[in-house]
């Protein structure tokens, strides 16, 4: 049981300060009761407002399909923001949705967003070793040696004390491969590719740990149950 302003606060209806007015002008009930004041208590998941339930009491975990274009940031002065394609409400909860990690600007795909902290710490932590798959177009002949190289755990990156990784890279054709990695550094295939000689030209994420894309289309997103704790999601 939590005191009804912070219960509204917390889910993004309107600020604590704003409840009083909120609950004048919606009809806000917990067990067939009419709520009027944000001091009263109440169970998030059996709060109606408006004859609603509420909107994701446990938090959200959210799976997007990254469009091109849009930053992983909560700051407008870096560009178009992936949150912009969240609904608005959403971006008022408290804590504010995250994404779990981040993707550059230009790529695209699987893109993990939440607001239970705990949980993006957990996903994000370089000690789970989470496998990312990705699909990568490059600007010049793909050869076995490159895939020897990722393999052997002994590729450094500019300005990186420790090598990658050992990393899988399969080659699809003569400038397409699969890349998978178990670990998240900053802008990682595009450097490994890069310390190599090659220029990364597309980019996409198509899996993060057990979680794959579907049929989701560019900007289109979908909530995911949270995973059981201590549950494989590598």
């Amino acid at each position: 049981m939590d005191r009804v302003d912070k219960i509204l606060s917390n889910l993004g209806y309107c600020s604590r300060i704003q409840a009083e007015d909120f609950l004048h002008s919606h009809l806000v009930t917990f067990n067939n009761v009419r709520i009027k004041y944000g001091s009263q208590k109440a169970d998030p998941h059996f709060l109606l407002i408006d004859g609603q339930k509420t909107d994701h009491p446990d938090g959200l975990f959210i799976i997007m399909n990254k469009p091109a274009g849009y930053v992983c940031s909560h700051d407008p002065s870096e560009g178009k923001l992936v949150y912009d394609l969240l609904p608005e409400q959403w971006m008022k909860r408290n804590p504010v949705p995250s994404s779990i990690g981040r993707l550059d600007k230009d790529t695209t795909g699987v893109l993990l967003i939440t607001d239970n902290t705990a949980l993006n710490h957990q996903l994000s932590s370089p000690k789970r070793k989470i496998d990312k798959v990705y699909e990568v177009t490059v600007d010049k002949e793909l050869t076995e040696k490159l895939k020897e190289l990722f393999s052997s755990g002994k590729l450094c990156l500019p300005g990186d004390q420790k090598p990658c990784l050992p990393a899988d890279l399969q080659i699809k054709d003569q400038f397409n491969a699969t890349v998978t990695i178990h670990e998240g550094r900053y802008h990682q295939i595009k450097r490994m590719f890069s310390v190599c000689g090659y220029k990364v030209t597309s980019l996409h994420r198509s899996r993060f740990g057990i979680y794959i894309l579907n049929n989701l289309k560019e900007g289109e997103y979908v909530t995911l149950p949270f995973p059981c704790q201590n549950s494989s999601i590598a």
